[in-house]
């Protein structure tokens, strides 16, 4: 059974940081991809940004300068660093990562369950 656990998300002033993290746990062969998503209310879930397992990042636009993904691969882990937050990052932020439970089967997608981030003064 393959488990992400997110934690870190809270209310903020707008201006402020917050940083998440995502732990896979479980039995499984190797985590590759990781990733961060978002989903406001009455909103579709969008991507935020993600890591491949060589540690390549990519951002969606409206984060780009603001936060950093990264990870910690001996601990099978995931963190979004969010600065500058605006009132407009609020969301339940969810991670997702890809991975493989035997070697050499399919890599599948996991989600975490979400965290809620709250942006306002």
């Amino acid at each position: 059974q393959v488990q992400l656990v997110e934690s870190g998300g809270g209310l903020m002033q707008p201006g402020g940081s917050l940083r998440l993290a995502c732990a896979a746990s479980g039995n499984f062969f190797s985590v590759y991809a990781m990733a961060w998503y978002r989903q406001a209310p009455g909103k579709q879930r969008e991507l935020v940004a993600g890591i491949t397992s060589d540690s390549s990042t990519h951002y969606a636009d409206s984060v780009k300068g603001r936060f950093t993904i990264s990870r910690d691969m001996s601990k099978n882990t995931t963190y979004l660093q969010m600065n500058g937050l605006k009132p407009e990052d609020t969301a339940v932020y969810y991670c997702n990562a890809r991975i493989a439970t035997v070697q050499g089967t399919p890599r599948m997608d996991y989600w975490g369950q979400g965290t809620q981030v709250t942006v306002s003064s």
